[in-house]
């Protein structure tokens, strides 16, 4: 079963939350999120125990209880729901061509015309 853990202190590791879960059962794995740029916790992870029994009594014992200063939230994971949803932060265009755009282009931050991040690119920008 995998058991979802949040609020968690940023100084705890992976061996911190396996160790916390171990005295409840077999852990196969224990991970705690980080953030891809900072590298630092995001104040969450993932417990992957073998026994479901067991997960469901680590859930029962754990959930509330305080680590490191906080009050740990611990629940079964769910799954992402598929497809849908998500930011659309890869699928716009920022300023390649079309309205839009940083300087110059149809509603875009400066006057002037056609799309696109450089002034001197596409369209007769006017206001330098």
């Amino acid at each position: 079963m995998n058991i979802y853990v949040g609020n968690l202190s940023w100084n705890l590791k992976d061996q911190d939350l396996s160790n916390l879960f171990a005295s409840h059962g077999e852990v196969v794995s224990a991970k705690i999120v980080l953030d891809k740029f900072t590298n630092r916790s995001k104040g969450f992870g993932f417990v992957e125990m073998a026994n479901d029994d067991q997960a469901q009594a680590a859930i029962a014992a754990l959930n509330g209880t305080e680590v490191d200063g906080r009050n740990i939230v611990v629940n079964e994971s769910r799954p992402k729901p598929e497809g849908g949803g998500g930011g659309g932060f890869k699928k716009r265009s920022f300023g390649n061509g079309g309205g839009g755009g940083y300087k110059g282009g149809g509603g875009g931050f400066k006057k002037g015309g056609g799309g696109g991040y450089n002034r001197d690119r596409g369209g007769y920008g006017n206001d330098y």
